[in-house]
């Protein structure tokens, strides 16, 4: 990774007061006096090589419907030239509107209803809402005490989801939310080995991919030895920060090529065509901004660091490997960890709601992410460091007054 110099962080370059007249759920959820460290958009302005493609695309008048494969080639690029994955398979890939109804979609081809879904909590807590609507089963194989996959965990829910139907699958975060935990090939070649044995196939969320930060090395799980059968999810949303823009790549290893075939037409309806143009400009020319973003990523994370020492020091983390999510305990708060039974507020229990409450301070609050996750809270790092310091300074206040 090559580090820009400050003034070229994206991190940096917003103000406050500019941040504030953004419209989206993460500035406009909570009341102007709450700094929001919860839902995963970036404090950041749009890459040039992006708002260029879509300053482009209005001034044509160019808003109608996406074609062709210039998205899936991009991605081929960038992933010869970050992962080297030499031969990324553009002939199977398919668009889908954004990685989680991706994720469905391809469960949907490879199990029935009433099948179970595999995944390793604390995870991103739409891995359980979708996999439920679709009527699927969870089963969950937690991950172990150094937040990395469990593999006697993996083959244990394997051995059950097996027994509750013949078409199990394994939702796989790589990296994972909320841990940012950046799975070593190793692990994902055991997670395979693992698959294989028991009849489950894989489908891997990889929307954090471009994330992983110093020290750690992303492996594309459909580069590992037995993923054939297996697919990834891809997009550029989460590392340009383009949520509000609508599109993302279904990758299917060379044993999957044809259960993709069955995809249904009308999903690949769904993505934006300026989405499409986004995310193919991001991924073609989007290194450079993002080099900046990483560098400003990992200097946030050594400052979180030094805050919570400082201001929380009964707070324990591990850094995160990759993403811009840190996951904190908060376990020796002693703050009460039951849940509310429902109602407008039920995503908010414990840590997280102290410290909304004597704060000011939104961040996710672990009880949704699955077992593991009561008493932690999730703290997205991906805003100026004036922005994170006065959180956290406010959080400690919290605490100690």
């Amino acid at each position: 990774m090559t580090v820009s110099a400050d003034v070229d962080n994206p991190l940096t370059q917003l103000t406050l007061d500019q941040l504030r007249r953004r419209t989206s759920v993460k500035w406009r959820l909570h009341p102007p006096d709450v700094l929001p460290l919860w839902v995963a958009e970036q404090d950041v302005p749009l890459a040039p090589p992006v708002a260029e493609a879509l300053r482009r695309a209005v001034e044509l008048g160019d808003t109608g419907y996406a074609y062709g494969t210039a998205y899936a080639e991009a991605l081929g690029g960038f992933a010869a030239r970050r992962w080297d994955w030499a031969d990324f398979p553009v002939g199977r890939t398919t668009l889908v509107p954004d990685v989680m109804t991706g994720a469905v979609e391809v469960l949907r081809l490879v199990t029935d209803p009433g099948d179970a879904v595999v995944v390793c909590p604390p995870v991103y807590p739409p891995f359980y809402a979708f996999v439920t609507h679709a009527g699927r089963q969870v089963v969950e194989a937690p991950l172990g005490a150094d937040l990395r996959i469990d593999h006697a965990a993996l083959d244990e829910a394997f051995r059950r989801a097996r027994a509750l139907g013949p078409r199990p699958a394994f939702l796989l975060c790589n990296p994972h939310n909320p841990t940012g935990v950046v799975h070593r090939r190793d692990e994902l070649e055991a997670v395979a080995e693992l698959a294989t044995r028991h009849g489950v196939r894989v489908v891997s969320d990889e929307i954090h991919a471009p994330l992983a930060l110093t020290g750690a090395r992303f492996t594309p799980y459909l580069t590992v030895a037995g993923a054939g059968d297996a697919f990834a999810l891809v997009s550029a949303s989460k590392a340009w920060n383009l949520a509000g823009l609508k599109a993302a790549l279904a990758v299917a290893g060379g044993d999957a090529a044809d259960d993709l075939a069955r995809m249904p037409e009308e999903v690949s309806h769904g993505p934006s065509h300026l989405g499409v143009l986004a995310h193919t400009a991001a991924f073609r020319d989007g290194g450079p901004w993002l080099d900046a973003l990483l560098g400003g990523l990992d200097a946030n994370r050594a400052l979180l660091g030094s805050l919570l020492a400082d201001h929380l020091p009964t707070v324990s983390w591990r850094p995160p490997e990759g993403t811009y999510l840190a996951w904190l305990d908060c376990t020796g708060l002693g703050v009460p960890t039951d849940a509310p039974a429902g109602g407008v507020a039920s995503d908010l229990a414990g840590p997280a709601r102290m410290f909304l409450d004597r704060a000011r301070v939104a961040l996710s609050s672990g009880h949704v992410f699955g077992t593991g996750g009561t008493g932690f809270v999730r703290l997205n790092f991906a805003t100026s460091p004036a922005v994170l310091t006065e959180a956290v300074t406010r959080m400690g206040r919290a605490v100690t007054g």
